[in-house]
């Protein structure tokens, strides 16, 4: 099983691991292509405008815009799966999983980060803000990395089931050719959004702790706060709609 999830707008400080390099990101073969997003960003920060700034970064403090400045080959690094500091990380909460979920994390789940594209979990990143759906001047890394990196993912994934339970606008970046799964949750009767972000992390956490290798072992897992209400298949996806109590 592969797990396609979104990252977050909110980043944790610091890193004790390395830089960036070509060996540290997933499909290193594509290094290049990705070095270039890299760089074009880089260049911006170091000479755009406060504006174009306050746009790429989606915040309005220009104080703020020194902690982004560090050039990548110097900034040190820690797991995507830590930098990442929103509420289904919160919900995750990958740091208190056992050793084993947590190699889950790592082995299974690939993150589509607004500026480094398709990356695993445990793929060391920098500190870095790029709001998400922003371009880099007037190029639009989603455009990029789905032109570039969609061959390579899909050879990836194989015939493995997928679970993909990124937000709808990460369909910018890939879109799997086989048929994947994804996740909706109600609550009396509504269609939750922003704290499916929340659920999405929650069942991401048992599918870890529980090292879960297919759907059928996904579907069989009672996660607290989520009955499972019906599944609904069409042509391209099937969907686990569950309803929080």
């Amino acid at each position: 099983m592969i797990i396609l999830f979104a990252p977050s707008e909110g980043k944790r400080q610091g890193g004790s691991l390395s830089p960036v390099n070509s060996e540290t990101l997933l499909f290193p073969e594509l290094y290049s292509k990705r070095l270039d997003v890299m760089e074009q960003y880089q260049t911006l920060i170091a000479e755009g405008s406060n504006e174009s700034l306050a746009e790429l970064f989606g915040i309005k403090e220009s104080k703020e815009f020194e902690r982004y400045k560090t050039p990548f080959e110097k900034a040190p690094t820690m797991k995507a799966v830590e930098r990442y500091d929103g509420v289904a990380y919160d919900y995750l909460n990958y740091t208190t999983l056992p050793a084993e979920a947590q190699h889950y994390i790592e082995d299974k789940v690939i993150i589509f980060s607004n500026l480094f594209g398709p990356i695993r979990a445990g793929d060391p990143i920098p500190d870095y803000k790029l709001k998400q759906g922003s371009a880099i001047g007037s190029f639009a890394p989603e455009k990029f990395y789905k032109e570039h990196f969609s061959a390579a993912l899909d050879e990836k994934i194989g015939d493995q089931e997928v679970l993909d339970i990124r937000a709808g606008f990460y369909d910018k970046f890939f879109v799997p050719k086989i048929k994947t799964t994804t996740l909706k949750f109600l609550k009396e009767g509504k269609v939750v959004s922003h704290w499916a972000k929340a659920y999405r992390g929650s069942v991401l956490r048992q599918a870890a702790l529980h090292r879960v290798e297919s759907l059928q072992e996904l579907l069989a897992l009672e996660i607290e706060g989520l009955i499972l209400n019906e599944i609904i298949e069409t042509k391209k996806t099937k969907e686990i709609i569950y309803t929080i109590v």
